[in-house]
C-alpha cells in the first residue's frame, strides 16, 4: 500500500512537471522576438528550443532520472528571470497605478 501511494505521488508529479514545462513553452512562443533582445535576455529560438527539450524531456523520462531535473532548472530559469522581464517590457503584467474606471486615453468621466 505504500508503494502504490508512492507511485500515485510520483505520477502526480511528473504531471505537475509536464503541465508546467508545457506552460512555459507556450508563454515563450506567445511572446514578441523583439523582447527577448530588448530585455537582454537569449533569443527566442533558444528559449523555444531549451524549453521544448525540457517538455519532450519530462513526457519521456521518469522525475526519478537525471534529465528531467535539468529540464526543470531551465523551465524555472525562464519562468522566474526571462518572463518578469518579458512581461514589464510588454505590459503583460496588471497594472495598479490607475483607478478601475481610467480608459486606454485616461479617466472615464461617463460623457461629462
Amino acid at each position: 500500500m505504500l508503494m502504490q501511494g508512492f507511485e500515485g505521488f510520483m505520477w502526480l508529479l511528473n504531471m505537475a512537471l509536464i503541465l508546467f514545462s508545457g506552460f512555459a513553452l507556450i508563454d515563450a512562443a506567445t511572446r514578441r522576438e523583439d523582447a527577448y533582445r530588448a530585455a537582454d535576455k537569449q533569443t527566442k529560438p533558444f528559449w523555444l528550443i531549451i524549453l521544448a527539450l525540457a517538455f519532450v524531456v519530462n513526457l519521456i523520462f521518469n522525475i526519478l532520472s537525471f534529465l528531467p531535473i535539468i529540464g526543470l532548472i531551465a523551465t524555472i530559469v525562464y519562468m522566474v528571470d526571462v518572463r518578469p522581464a518579458l512581461r514589464g517590457l510588454s505590459g503583460g503584467g496588471r497594472s495598479r497605478r490607475g483607478s478601475s474606471s481610467d480608459g486606454p486615453y485616461g479617466p472615464w468621466n461617463g460623457g461629462r
